[in-house]
């Protein structure tokens, strides 16, 4: 067959010019793991996630990276010197990088809860310790540029409850011990908020933690699209709510007024970002607590236009870009195997993380 030359396409030139290159696009490999298990589907190991990462391709462009979970069977929390350079060079060869890490610092993970006793506040800060190693060694591999590490309370709301003010004290000393760990590493921590963990589940309650702990350059605040959503309507909290009872999802200026309230509070504290889309439910499979519902970009259910709404997040009260994070992250947990499975799904989650960079992101 003869080879003939075609001139490109015009419109994909234009695009590519125009396209920004920061944040880095990344997509989250835990996936793979939480809601997995005896009591649900297999997990997805992470040679398929990061292939199946990494073959994503919209208009020439692809993914920049990946976050990981340190927790077999992805990564021990345990591994190597030698397990790690060989990581390096796998997640290198695909043309990725590692940016955040999440700490196993739950009890079934070998952590124990950041409002615990003694020795399970010290196991808590020892799965830390690990990650931080961790995250350390990559970086120093060339493997790492940037990121977090992930931590939250490891504790219910429930639990968090028989005691609110005494239990928040208790995980603000936890964390701030983290802090010092994290600190002689050179790495920052973030604390995810999320209805599931307790002094952490509605927005005033993280806010409160976060100033009582008052270690602004070591800790930080992890957002959640999905999570973050059921914020605003005080899942699990509804003192706490924005969103008034009688709001309906046809509402659309109260609820981007619920937002910007939201923002505008947890936003200076923002340091790590998941891209996410939710359908203002809740949902846990196999061992993981029901929390925010996260769903496919394109879901006909899901309530936030991800483009315009990730701008809360990512511009000032002004509409300036904060640049406060070389990445973002694509999270989207407890799909289906068969769905995680399918290319076109991490097509589609890839021109939605293209299209958010598009409207919110920079050139360098």
């Amino acid at each position: 067959m003869r080879y003939v030359w075609r001139a490109p396409d015009p419109r994909v030139l234009l695009w590519r010019i125009m396209s920004h290159t920061f944040p880095r696009v990344h997509n989250a490999m835990w996936p793979g793991l939480v809601g997995k298990g005896p009591d649900s589907e297999p997990p997805i190991d992470l040679a398929t996630m990061l292939r199946l990462t990494a073959a994503a391709e919209v208009n020439g462009t692809r993914f920049n990276g990946v976050d990981l979970f340190l927790f077999e069977p992805h990564v021990s929390i345990d591994a190597s010197d030698d397990d790690l350079a060989c990581l390096a060079d796998e997640v290198r060869a695909l043309g990725l990088v590692v940016g955040s890490v999440v700490a196993p610092v739950w009890p079934p993970t070998g952590g124990g809860s950041a409002m615990g006793n003694t020795d399970e506040r010290r196991q808590f800060v020892a799965q830390v310790r690990k990650a931080c190693r961790i995250a350390c060694k990559l970086r120093d591999l060339g493997a790492r540029p940037y990121g977090i590490v992930r931590i939250d309370s490891a504790a219910s709301p429930a639990e968090w409850a028989k005691d609110p003010e005494g239990n928040t004290r208790l995980i603000a000393q936890t964390f701030r011990e983290a802090c010092e760990v994290a600190a002689g590493h050179g790495e920052r921590l973030a604390a995810e908020g999320e209805i599931c963990w307790g002094g952490m589940h509605s927005w005033r309650r993280v806010v409160q933690l976060l100033e009582l702990v008052d270690r602004p350059h070591t800790l930080g605040f992890q957002a959640d699209m999905a999570h973050t959503l059921l914020f605003t309507l005080g899942y699990n909290a509804p003192e706490d709510r924005i969103l008034p009872e009688d709001f309906e999802w046809g509402q659309t200026d109260r609820f981007q007024t619920a937002l910007r309230e939201l923002t505008a509070a947890l936003r200076p504290w923002t340091i790590d970002f998941h891209v996410a889309q939710n359908d203002a439910t809740v949902h846990g499979t196999g061992s993981h607590d029901k929390t925010g519902h996260h769903c496919l970009p394109g879901d006909p259910n899901g309530k936030l236009d991800i483009v315009r709404d990730a701008g809360h997040w990512l511009r000032d009260e002004r509409g300036q870009l904060t640049k406060s994070m070389r990445h973002i992250c694509w999270d989207g947990c407890m799909f289906p195997n068969a769905v995680m499975m399918e290319p076109r799904t991490w097509n589609g989650i890839l021109a939605t993380m293209i299209a958010v960079r598009d409207a919110h992101g920079w050139q360098e």
